[in-house]
């Protein structure tokens, strides 16, 4: 082939061979212009334009077997509409990133006048539907499906044959264009026969099977979830604030006798933190279930929260969960009425910032156990212990040498509820339990630079508390916050601030503690928020990673003695010093390894092989704790020490 190919060549005239283009040497690479055409034309902006007319929105949740949503939902359309764009919730309040769950919706249909009506996906919006109207069109009628998953995976379980989720975001549309607030709609439920129903709408009536709430926006329908289930309890706390319990069981709905006089402190104990109520009513939705999937969400006027199946009637054993409720509430001063501007939005497919979520999360954090202990949801050994824990880990934490708090901020946008193998190295939400500490810092400041007279609450009352009753959104930046410190206390807070949140590679930040007249110490017990947690399993602090009683390793810490050994995720433990494996026989060898130079010996097995390994650890079992530094009443005491009368 060559040879004839080049004879060819040669016998063709001189001109036409020199008049061949020049073929390009290597690969061909075509390229289209940069300046490519828009896939889509973009989504008109929310005007604060009220929508012409009132949705429907029919939801089906009776289904406790499939486990299906089902929503008949009809949106009115003005005369002479040839097209509606509705949308399906993308970036949600209080996820704080894109987390719109639209792969679970199926079966989704259009009519108008009893036809089917043709509609395509929004090629540049995914999370939009473009639907193209007959002449005459006066409503669109939409039927949507949610697939509701059946165990924890990227997301959790909204319904159980005995408890129900309902989150209205999850199973309705909105028409592009408008501002949430400026569209009406009036919801409807179905439910199971028996079955009750909580929510912070208003106008509640039932009709058989089914709940129906008055009109209301679509704003605050989205933040306005349903719990409802077959086993329920409501009490009124005072002040307007109710809590209503959900259980997979009755027999868990049995409150001891130390549980409502403590809720009822909660409340007490909050407003005279922030001095009014931000909220016209307020409902706690509480889920006692072993099967439903876990939550702590805040909504203005209520929170949808999930405790363990017996989170009350084990009232002592499950101090470290009742963290949660004093954390949600707190929401509705800190997050949902004063809110980071970065973090409003007109609509649910704007996208947002949370680099103030060290604000909103973390000062949140710092009150959450600070509440909980002037109430007596958790005694005050048990919030001390959740300090201490969160004071060690990010001691040791090898991520904060690259990456800053604020960085943290945008990890639900990047990562939400995404596996880390080595979470201690890329770090997760930090913005919550490290901010928690630096606020502590602040508040010691302000305490030491005014003999005691003033703290942090003194912010917290000014800024996140104003007018009684508001339950509307006031907005903020970092120059407010550091302008509302320095009223309290002036500092060269801005520094502070831009120091400890935004710039990496900080000291551990246990500076709030020794001020505040304690230290970090180490026990080889567990202290009392790791107890009541469950300490079985847990070497964090010794060789660096948790395990299950099936040897399973989990969580292991970047740089410790078991990251070095290779005890990493998906690695079985199946021996301990020659003899099969159990969590108290490991817990031996690390008590009797301690002071000497013998390494702990395993087998482990990492997929089909089975390796021996050697972990070098000779500081035997230890525990965070965090303990006076001194004697007397130290400040920190004096900080979670009540501030109402029982």
């Amino acid at each position: 082939m060559p040879i004839r190919f080049l004879t060819a060549v040669a016998a063709l005239p001189l001109a036409l061979v020199l008049s061949a283009p020049v073929q390009a040497q290597g690969p061909v690479r075509s390229m289209p212009p940069v300046a490519a055409a828009p896939l889509a034309p973009p989504l008109p902006p929310s005007a604060d334009v009220a929508y012409p007319g009132t949705m429907t929105l029919h939801v089906d949740a009776s289904d406790t077997i499939g486990r299906t949503m089902r929503a008949v939902q009809t949106v009115p359309v003005a005369p002479g509409t040839r097209e509606l764009v509705l949308l399906y919730p993308k970036w949600l309040p209080g996820n704080h990133g894109p987390t719109g769950q639209i792969h679970r919706i199926g079966d989704v249909r259009f009519t108008a006048g009893g036809a089917p009506l043709e509609w395509e996906r929004d090629a540049g919006e995914p999370y939009a539907f473009r639907i193209s109207l007959p002449e005459g069109a006066r409503e669109v009628m939409a039927h949507l499906t949610y697939t509701n998953p059946f165990t924890t995976g990227d997301w959790r379980p909204l319904m159980t044959q005995a408890i129900a989720n309902v989150q209205w975001e999850k199973i309705s549309l909105y028409p592009v264009g408008h501002a949430v607030r400026r569209i009406r709609v009036a919801p409807r439920l179905t439910l199971p026969e028996g079955w009750t129903a909580a929510a912070a709408l208003d106008g509640q009536t039932v009709q058989g099977r089914d709940v129906i709430w008055a009109e209301t926006d679509y704003e605050t329908l989205v933040d306005s979830p349903v719990f409802a289930g077959a086993h329920a309890r409501s009490w009124d706390l005072g002040q307007n604030v109710r809590l209503n319990v959900f259980a997979d069981h009755p027999r868990q709905l049995a409150a001891p006798p130390e549980m409502l006089p403590a809720h009822r402190k909660l409340v007490a104990e909050a407003i005279a933190l922030f001095g009014t109520r931000q909220f016209d009513r307020y409902e706690f939705l509480v889920a006692l279930t072993d099967e439903l999937g876990g939550i702590g969400l805040e909504h203005h006027r209520s929170s949808e929260n999930t405790f363990s199946g017996n989170g009350y009637t084990d009232w002592n054993g499950t101090a470290h969960q009742r963290g949660l409720l004093p954390h949600e509430m707190i929401h509705s001063w800190n997050g949902k009425h004063r809110r980071p501007a970065a973090l409003w939005a007109p609509d649910y497919h704007t996208p947002t910032s949370g680099a103030l979520l060290w604000v909103y999360e973390g000062q949140t954090s710092f009150w959450d156990s600070i509440l909980a202990a002037r109430s007596g949801l958790q005694p005050k050994e048990v919030a001390l212990g959740e300090i201490a824990s969160n004071a060690a880990y990010y001691a040791a934490q090898a991520g904060r040498g690259w990456r800053s708090v604020e960085d943290t901020t945008f990890n639900p946008a990047l990562a939400y509820r995404k596996p880390q193998p080595f979470a201690s190295l890329s770090r997760g939400t930090d913005y919550y339990n490290e901010s928690a500490l630096i606020w502590l810092e602040a508040d010691q400041i302000i305490r030491r630079g005014t003999g005691e007279r003033r703290g942090l609450e003194h912010f917290a009352r000014a800024f996140f508390g104003t007018r009684e009753g508001d339950w509307g959104v006031r907005t903020y930046t970092f120059e407010d916050v550091v302008a509302a410190l320095n009223a309290v206390y002036p500092h060269d807070w801005a520094t502070f601030l831009d120091t400890r949140f935004r710039q990496p590679g900080q000291p551990a930040p246990l500076k709030g503690i020794e001020m505040a007249g304690y230290r970090l110490v180490w026990k080889e017990e567990p202290n009392p928020f790791t107890r009541s947690g469950g300490a079985a399993g847990d070497f964090t602090w010794s060789l660096g990673f948790s395990v299950g009683s099936d040897g399973a390793v989990s969580g292991t810490h970047w740089g410790s003695p078991g990251f070095d050994a290779g005890l990493l995720p998906g690695t079985t433990i199946v021996s301990v010093d020659g003899l099969a494996f159990s969590r108290d026989r490991l817990t031996a060898a690390v008590k009797d390894a301690k002071g000497t130079d013998r390494p702990i010996r395993l087998i482990v097995k990492r997929g089909d092989r089975f390796d021996t390994v050697d972990v070098k650890w000779n500081g035997g079992l230890r525990f965070p704790w965090i303990e006076p530094a001194g004697t007397g009443t130290q400040p920190l005491d004096r900080l979670l020490a009540p501030r109402t009368g029982n």
